[in-house]
C-alpha cells in the first residue's frame, strides 16, 4: 500500500502519516528525514543534495526523487510506505510517477487532509514551545499548567516565528500556488481521497482507516 499525504502546513498530515505507518506496519517517509539521514551517512546522493542546501538553493526534483527511490527500495518498504512532504509540485509528481512506473508499481492513494486556512492560522498561532527542553503546548488544546511557563522545566514558552500568523499566511499562499494543484492532479488519476481535518485527530484517523480498509 503506497500512500501520498497531502494537506496544507499545519493540517496535521504528518501526524496522520505516522499513525498510518504504525497501524499498517509500513514506513513513514518524510523527505526532510531522508535528506538528513543521507547527509549524516555522507552518501553520494546526500553529499550532492548538501551542495544545494548549503547555498540555500532548492534540491532539484530529479535528485530528490533519486534519494526517495533509494529509500523506498529498502526491504522495509516492500509492503508499502507513506510519503509525507513529497511531492509538493506538479513537476515533482510527474517525475515521481515516471520513476514509480519504471519499477512497475503505482501509488494507491493520495489522501488530502482538508482544513480551511482560518482554522490552520488559529491552530498554529496557538502553539507554544519551550526552547530550553523542546516541549510543545497549545493555548487551547494542550495548555501548560501555568500560562506561559513550561511544565517540564519551568522556562518561558514562546510563539515560534514559523507559527506567527503572518508567517503561516505566507506559507499557505505558497501551498495554494504550488501544492494545491496536486489535488486535481491526483483526482484525475482516481486515487484522491479527502478527509475532514478539522475533526479530532482520532476521528480523522478513523476516517482514513475506513478509506484504506482495516
Amino acid at each position: 500500500m503506497k500512500i501520498i499525504m497531502l494537506g496544507a502546513p499545519g493540517a496535521g498530515k504528518g501526524t496522520q502519516a505516522k499513525m498510518i505507518a504504525d497501524q499498517y506496519g509500513i514506513p513513514h517517509i518524510s523527505t526532510g528525514d531522508i535528506f538528513r539521514a543521507n547527509i549524516k551517512e555522507q552518501t553520494e546522493l546526500g553529499m550532492e543534495a548538501k551542495t544545494y542546501m548549503d547555498k540555500g538553493a532548492l534540491v532539484p526534483d530529479e535528485l530528490t526523487v533519486k534519494i526517495l527511490l533509494d529509500r523506498v527500495a529498502k526491504d522495509d518498504c516492500k509492503s508499502g510506505y507513506v510519503l509525507d512532504g513529497f511531492p509538493r509540485t506538479i513537476p515533482q509528481a510527474e517525475v515521481l510517477d515516471k520513476a514509480v512506473k519504471e519499477l512497475n508499481e503505482t501509488i494507491d492513494y493520495a489522501i488530502n487532509v482538508e482544513v480551511p486556512d482560518e482554522n490552520i492560522i488559529k491552530r498554529m498561532s496557538g502553539r507554544r514551545a519551550c526552547l530550553a527542553c523542546g516541549a510543545t503546548y497549545h493555548v487551547e488544546h494542550v495548555p501548560p499548567k501555568k500560562e506561559g511557563i513550561c511544565d517540564r522545566c519551568g522556562k518561558e514558552l514562546v510563539l515560534r516565528d514559523d507559527d506567527k500568523p503572518e508567517t503561516v499566511k505566507k506559507r499557505l499562499e505558497v501551498y495554494h500556488a504550488q501544492t494545491q494543484p496536486l489535488i486535481e492532479y491526483y483526482n484525475k488519476k482516481n486515487i484522491l481521497k479527502e478527509v475532514d481535518g478539522t475533526k479530532d485527530m482520532k476521528d480523522v484517523f478513523a476516517d482514513i482507516v475506513k478509506i484504506l480498509g482495516a
